[in-house]
């Protein structure tokens, strides 16, 4: 490929290696420093899932792409992307490297919205066969080598009602388990697999438990998640930790067993956004359960729910949303957020698997799960075939070839990429490129604390989450 060759260089010197990360307990943890690790994140999908099929580049495919948005998330002060669509066929060497570089871990969604890529919510038991889980576990071939990778997700938002939780569980919990047992029969790490989940209450609280809990307790057990993750949009405008209902989230999961997150945040009512609700995510309740979110999403679709806009020539104008963004990260005490070390006391413990475990009437509480489909085993044993295989190379360039500008249009000059030393990862100032609002426009509006509120928390979360431009895919795992 032209364009990736021509951003390597023989001579070019092998790039720094973020440190590898783990799911201990109900936390990351940064076995170099001993200290816990809280995910920074942005959801990332240039085009959006209806841009993704299985001819053209994917998100991680076009190294100048990825330059142009290393530079600019690195500047805005994150320390990991979400992937949801993700084609094993494709190489992605450069691109990860170059997040790898820029300091950014990768959680990546193993499903796509193509037919035959994903479980689906209506009737799961048809999706659930041989040639899909093999597309899955090519995922995991292609990213497992490199060190930035930080999870898989096994399904995103399958269950989204109470007719969807009667029947996916199983299907979804499945999906859980031969994941973990193709990394552990194929990678060199436990790279963590968890499933993504709607902030619907009505079902909340059993999806969790279904996921979390283990045969007779015990965390061996194959299909007990790694980590549990919520696509949340409870939080609008000037919120608080009560009126939104964050207070109830953190009291739901204090008691988890495994890390847990927001795999999508940022209600956009009002836009553009304010993201008061940093404060409260990275403030000492919240993260003594949580551990961290992702700011949905990058790039300006139909839903308006992006950070900048792309025009049809590759370059980039920065939107209102990112500058709030930034001057929200800005306001965080980075020592605090990442310095904290794992509680000294015992770890919860998972719970035992049965009946008693679900509350909501119609939700699945069986936890005999389907056996594999025929072919699937050997699979598992062998290996997919043909085995993708991705690793980091030689990056000689960190100069983005796009044109980027601020919100009134002024072009940004001296933007790159700046390769951070071995084992460090991304936060505010480490790239001090000058990306500062254009005179006139807000940044970081409202206040990034939790403010005392005498109401009463909204109780339940509307699915504000996949915007009404997706709706139509609803129905499909892998989605955004």
């Amino acid at each position: 490929m032209l364009v990736q060759s021509a951003l390597l260089a023989l001579g070019a010197s092998l790039v720094s290696a973020v440190p590898i990360l783990e799911a201990k307990d109900n936390y990351f943890w940064n076995p170099k420093t001993g200290n816990r690790f809280q995910i920074v994140g942005v959801a990332y999908q240039p085009g959006g899932s209806a841009g993704y099929t299985a001819d053209t580049p994917d998100a991680l495919n076009d190294p100048e792409v990825c330059l142009r948005d290393a530079a600019i998330l690195q500047v805005l002060g994150v320390n990991a992307i979400r992937v949801y669509n993700l084609n094993p066929d494709q190489n992605h060497d450069a691109c990860a490297s170059i997040f790898n570089a820029a300091g950014m871990y990768m959680l990546l969604d193993v499903n796509s919205p193509l037919v035959g890529e994903s479980l689906t919510s209506h009737n799961p038991w048809e999706s659930y066969y041989a040639s899909y889980l093999n597309r899955t576990f090519a995922i995991v071939e292609a990213f497992k080598n490199y060190p930035n990778t930080l999870a898989f997700f096994s399904g995103n938002e399958v269950m989204n009602n109470e007719e969807t939780g009667a029947t996916v569980p199983p299907y979804a919990r499945a999906m859980t388990r031969d994941l973990k047992n193709y990394v552990a029969n194929h990678c060199d790490r436990k790279i963590p697999v968890g499933y993504s989940a709607a902030d619907v209450r009505d079902i909340l609280w059993d999806s969790f438990q279904y996921f979390q809990c283990a045969a007779k307790g015990d965390k061996s057990d194959p299909s007990y998640a790694d980590l549990f993750a919520l696509n949340s949009y409870s939080w609008c405008g000037e919120s608080s930790y009560t009126e939104s209902g964050f207070d109830q989230l953190t009291a739901g999961f204090k008691d988890s067993s495994v890390p847990v997150f927001f795999s999508e945040y940022g209600c956009n009512t009002p836009s553009p956004r304010i993201f008061t609700e940093v404060g409260a995510i990275y403030g000492n309740e919240m993260m003594e359960v949580f551990s961290g979110g992702v700011v949905y999403e990058y790039t300006q679709e139909a839903n308006n729910y992006g950070l900048v806009n792309i025009s049809a020539d590759g370059s980039i104008t920065l939107r209102t949303d990112y500058y709030d963004l930034k001057g929200q990260f800005a306001k965080l005490d980075y020592k605090k957020v990442q310095g904290s070390k794992p509680p000294s006391g015992p770890a919860p413990k998972p719970p035992v698997c049965e009946s008693k475990l679900i509350t909501t009437k119609g939700f699945n509480s069986n936890f005999t799960l389907p056996v594999l489909p025929p072919d699937a085993p050997e699979i598992i044993k062998e290996g997919v075939s043909p085995k993708p295989s991705g690793k980091l190379i030689s990056v000689s360039n960190w100069t983005p070839k796009y044109t980027i500008r601020n919100s009134d249009g002024s072009e940004i000059k001296s933007l790159s990429v700046k390769q951070l030393a071995d084992d460090q990862t991304n936060e505010p100032g480490l790239n001090d490129a000058d990306l500062t609002a254009p005179t006139g426009t807000t940044t970081g509006g409202g206040a990034s604390s939790p403010s005392p509120s005498s109401k009463n928390a909204a109780g339940k979360s509307v699915i504000v989450s996949l915007p009404v431009a997706l709706g139509a895919l609803a129905l499909v795992a892998g989605l955004m």
